[in-house]
Order: C-alpha cells, then structure tokens, then sequence
C-alpha cells in the first residue's frame, strides 16, 4: 500500500512545503488540510490557537488516516507539536525556520529572517540563533502583509505590486546581509518574485529539509513493516505518482487557488471540507 503523508496549514502556506515533498517523493500519496475557517492565525492568542490546531489536526488524521503528520506552519509547529506528538501514534513533523543552513551558508555572517510577527519574536528564534548562529549577525523583520500576500497570489497569479516598497527599507538598512530565511511557509510561495526584486539575495526555506525528513521517517517505518511481514515496499509497486487531496476547514464550496496549485502537481483525486470532531482525550485518535 502506498504510504500518505497529511499536511496541514492555517492558509495556502503549506502548499510549499507539499510542493517540495511531491519533487523529493512523488510515488507517496498527499492530503493537504487548510485552516481556512480559522484564518490568519496571527490574530489569535496562543492558547486559543493551540487548542485550535489540535482540533483541526485530530480531525484530518481520523478522515485521512496518513501514515505521517507534517504541521507546515511556523506558529503551529510552535505552540501545538508536544501535544500533538504525545496523542497521535503517527510521527509528527514540524518546521522551524531554516536559520542554521543560513548561517553555514553566509559567508560574511550577515543573514536576515523575514517571518510573522509574532514568530520574530519567540523564544525559541532566540535558541535558534544561539545554537546555530551565534557567529552571525541577525537581523529579523516581521511581517503579517506577506502572508495575504501570498494568499492573494496563489488566487490571482499576479505579481504583489506593494512587495517592493515593503521589503526596500530592510535592506538598505543591512546592506550586508546575504541571506534571508523565509520564516513562514507561506513566504516561499513568493520566491519568484523575491528573486526576481533581489536577485543577489539567497532566499532559503525549510521545503527541502521537511521533504528529507518525511522520506526518512518513511523509509523507517518500510524497514520495521518489511520486518514484521513479506509485504514488499512502496518502491516495488508501478513508478506512478501518487494521489492528491485537498481538504479545508470553512463552509466554502471549493478552494480554487489551492485546487489549481494541486493540480499543476498531479491528478486531485479528492476535494472536501472536512469534518472537525471534538478530541479532548489523549488517545481518542489512532491511525
């Protein structure tokens, strides 16, 4: 059987994470799960959120059974992974924002992170410097414009007139810096533009690290299946892509940004809003 992988996000952010998963693994089924009733997630509180992204997530892994669960989303990956880890029997991945490849990669020790607002300022942004770039000038710039941004160019496919004008200052501000990490999934969906503005900048996310990682989590628990039975791999079934499904959480009748992102992936075998259940006890979830 082949294995599924179920990402969730707040918007259309994930998306470039699944993007990155889909070129690194393209024989593993996807589901996508967007918080869209819920959107944007920066004006709400933690603990509102936290319990929140439980929900949501509980709920998508009852209707879609995966075999891993990826939070593509900074803020929930922040507040939500312990819980999540310790009531779901599934491996859980999250994202942090991929300043250690930064650091190792700026030669002149200068990087920015371009991030939410709310994610510039956390705690654990702090450890992350002072355990991979300490060596490193940081500079970090939040911004909540750009997650609509991205929004609003997945829907449209035309370019952000207001991008240029909103990131300029930051630069001549730090005309050293070198590297910029995109610190919210939804920032890489602007990349092209953002190369496009600053060709001289390396933009660098977390897709390509999120997508070794599922296929290491993967090909471990092939390794403990095909130890435990006769059954072969994945890898021994047709050289197909895998499947494709999109669900969201709000009363709207369809997604037709995210479909057609989807879609330029592969075959969309599935799109439905999905069904949000109560899951107030450890365990009730099991896969």
């Amino acid at each position: 059987m082949t294995q599924s992988v179920l990402f969730f996000d707040s918007g259309v952010g994930g998306l470039s994470v699944l993007q990155q998963v889909r070129l690194h693994s393209p024989h593993l089924n996807l589901r996508y799960v967007m918080d869209d009733a819920a959107f944007p997630y920066g004006t709400k509180s933690d603990d509102v959120l936290t319990q929140r992204v439980q929900q949501v997530c509980f709920s998508a892994v009852q209707q879609c059974s995966p075999d891993i669960l990826v939070i593509a989303c900074n803020t929930a990956s922040t507040l939500a992974l312990p819980a999540l880890r310790q009531t779901l029997d599934i491996p859980v991945v999250g994202v942090v924002p991929a300043i250690k490849p930064a650091a190792q990669l700026a030669k002149r020790g200068h990087i920015g992170l371009l991030a939410t607002p709310a994610t510039v300022e956390r705690l654990y942004i702090n450890d992350l410097i002072q355990d991979f770039a300490e060596h490193c000038k940081v500079d970090r710039l939040g911004s909540s414009e750009l997650v609509q941004w991205a929004e609003d160019y997945l829907a449209s496919g035309q370019p952000v007139p207001q991008l240029q004008a909103h990131l300029q200052p930051w630069f001549e501000r730090c005309p050293e810096m070198t590297h910029v990490v995109l610190g919210c999934t939804h920032f890489p969906l602007l990349k092209p533009q953002l190369q496009q503005l600053w060709p001289d900048i390396h933009w660098i996310d977390s897709g390509e690290a999120i997508a070794r990682r599922v296929a290491s989590l993967l090909h471990q628990s092939r390794k403990l299946q095909k130890n435990e039975s006769e059954e072969h791999s994945p890898e021994a079934h047709s050289g197909r892509d895998g499947e494709l499904s999109l669900h969201w959480t709000s009363a709207n009748l369809s997604q037709p940004a995210a479909q057609r992102f989807l879609l330029e992936l592969g075959e969309l075998t599935e799109a439905t809003q999905l069904a949000l259940h109560t899951a107030n006890r450890q365990n009730e979830t099991k896969c």
